[in-house]
């Protein structure tokens, strides 16, 4: 049982990491279209035009916040595994 909740734990804090990168990769990318917008001369940012700001926060939610949210339950499911491995909750195959 003991390997089974270590295998889970290590599986939880791949899928994290995932989840972090994925962040990471969307925020470098946002950075690099802001840079290049800003490096544009007035007339080429008149015909590009921005992405309304609407469009932006359901962006945001879509790539980060829901995403983000995903790895703050990962890692309260890998706090309960723990507690359980040290055996101050006791195992129930439900939680499993």
């Amino acid at each position: 049982m003991f390997s089974f909740l270590e295998s889970l734990i290590e599986k939880r804090q791949q899928e994290i990491a995932d989840i972090e990168e994925m962040v990471e990769r969307y925020e470098r990318r946002i950075r690099k279209e802001e840079q290049a917008y800003r490096t544009m001369s007035p007339i080429r940012r008149m015909l590009a035009g921005k992405k309304p700001d609407h469009h932006v926060a359901v962006e945001y939610i879509h790539y980060v916040k829901k995403p983000m949210e995903k790895a703050r339950l990962l890692r309260e499911e890998i706090r309960r595994y723990r507690e359980m491995l040290e055996g101050k909750m006791p195992i129930e195959i439900s939680d499993l």
